[in-house]
Order: C-alpha cells, then structure tokens, then sequence
C-alpha cells in the first residue's frame, strides 16, 4: 500500500473520510463523471493555444470547486469553496460575445472536421453526463443551485468554443443529411 493505492476499494466500496460509500452510489458516479470531464479539459488543454488553455484552466479550477462542494455537503467537516453566481455570468458573457462574433446557424453539425473543436465537442458530452449524475444526486442529497447552473452552461460554453475553434480555421462544418 502507498500513495498511488490503497486497496480499500478492492471490494467495490469507496472511502471517503471516515465513510464508505459504494463505487455505484450517486455521489461516486457525480465525483467520478466530474473527474473524468476535468481530466479530458487538462488533455484538450496540454496542446490548446494560449487563450483556449487559460480558459480550459479556470473551467479546471471550478470542477475542483464544485467537487470540493460536493464533499463538503456530505462530510462539512472543512471550509468548502464556493462557486459564485458571478463565475456564471462570465462564462454567459464569454458565451454571448462568441455567438456575436462567429453568428452560428442553428441546427446539428458532424464534428470531426478540426481536432480542437472535435475534442471540445466531446468534452461537452462528458459535461452532459456529469450533470446529469450531478442532477441525479441533488435527489438524494440537496446541493446549491449554482452547481447544476454551472454545469449546465458549461456544456454551452464548450460547444460555443468548438465553433470558435472552427470559425478560426475557416474549416466549415457539415450538417447531417438524414439520407
């Protein structure tokens, strides 16, 4: 046993402080959804330009926020973070000043045609699915309405990204023929 293992999960059980909880629990699945999504941001970020990488950093930064939050309402035992209502409004300006910039059109795309913007896409899928683990244990365990709020428009904001990133390249993107 050392730092990288310890071999109390082996029988499926996860500890968490001084609790166990199952590795199938809702509080397991939203921790683990959130982790994997902040996981694929640190991929896409390690060979972003400068500007995307900043802004991949903060959404870092707040992932850990909301983790922390969702610990701290289980356990309450240290001084959780909080993810302010103002970190929402920025990424909803950030969000609103690229839909003026790159004027989308509205109906589905194929992604694929840039990597970035592939990746961005497929982040905002993983964002969709941390959500709704994190919506699924709001059932069972109150949390503050800002977590859900930020998530939700987090998948936005990844989406509003990948089109950024396309409408740089001059790549266009093609829309399903449903042929």
């Amino acid at each position: 046993m050392g730092l990288f293992y310890t071999g109390k999960g082996d029988k499926g059980q996860s500890h968490i402080g001084k609790k166990k909880y199952p590795k199938d629990s809702p509080i397991m699945e939203a921790l683990g959804d959130l982790d994997e999504l902040n996981s694929l941001l640190g991929v896409i970020r390690s060979t972003a330009k400068k500007g995307l990488m900043q802004k991949l950093f903060l959404v870092q930064e707040n992932l850990f926020i909301i983790q922390a939050r969702i610990a701290w309402v289980m356990f309450k035992k240290f001084e959780s973070p909080q993810l302010t209502q103002e970190k929402i409004f920025k990424m909803e300006q950030e969000i609103d000043a690229i839909e003026k910039k790159i004027q989308p059109k509205r109906g589905f795309i194929i992604t694929g045609e840039n990597k970035e913007a592939s990746y961005l896409d497929y982040a905002r899928t993983v964002a969709r699915r941390a959500e709704r683990s994190v919506v699924m244990l709001t059932k069972k365990q109150k949390l503050p309405e800002e977590i859900v709020a930020y998530l939700n428009r987090l998948s936005g904001y990844l989406y509003a990204l990948a089109r950024l990133e396309i409408s740089e390249s001059k790549m266009k993107e093609k829309k399903p023929r449903y042929v």
